[in-house]
């Protein structure tokens, strides 16, 4: 199951080509850059924005998106689906021009577990960076959840998560199902961590 929802700030954007605008967010080790490489590799349009020229750093906000490469982004007529992934401070200025917001989403000890392993991405090796990993899914992922319109358990098969980002990809807003893709929601904040 998927969890779905449509948040107030969120539309469907008006595209002449009626292709699909998908950011895909969620915590470091969650695999939104894995999920993308997928994608592109199945022939979808795939930005991931941990890549070099899409951000900026502020000392007060943390990592922002540079806004006019990503309104060009997000405007460039296309003939397949658009998957952008990234969590930056400032995504939610750009939520009305996203067809679709998935939150992927994994228990701690797999993101911990993926970060301690990964090779593409040194983030989340230090002391200092596990503990504002742990923070931010405390402070940071409730606030994705509140704003996405869609949850998918990333600790499943890559192969399943980017079917269901796919399904979501293509299906008009009102094709999803209730729920989280590979899991029941947690009964209490306590579970997920």
């Amino acid at each position: 199951m998927t969890r779905s929802r449509r948040s107030p700030n969120l539309r469907r954007a008006a595209y002449g080509s009626g292709v699909r605008r998908v950011l895909v967010t969620g915590m470091s080790g969650v695999g939104k850059s894995t999920a993308l490489a997928a994608l592109a590799q199945r022939g979808f349009d795939a930005v991931d924005t941990d890549e070099p020229g899409w951000t900026d750093w502020s000392d007060e906000d943390g990592h922002l998106w540079r806004e006019e490469r990503m309104a060009e982004l997000l405007e460039r007529d296309r003939d397949v689906t658009l998957y952008v992934s990234g969590t930056v401070s400032n995504q939610g200025r750009f939520y009305p021009s996203f067809d679709a917001v998935v939150l992927l989403s994994a228990p701690v000890d797999v993101l911990l577990a993926r970060i301690t392993t990964r090779t593409t991405n040194e983030y989340g090796k230090s002391a200092e960076q596990r503990a504002l990993i742990l923070q931010h899914v405390s402070e940071v992922e409730p606030l994705l959840r509140a704003t996405s319109t869609h949850e998918v358990d990333a600790s499943r098969p890559l192969d399943e998560v980017v079917a269901e980002l796919v399904r979501i990809g293509l299906c008009d807003p009102g094709c999803s199902r209730s729920g989280i893709v590979g899991r029941q929601p947690p009964s209490d904040e306590g579970e997920r961590r």
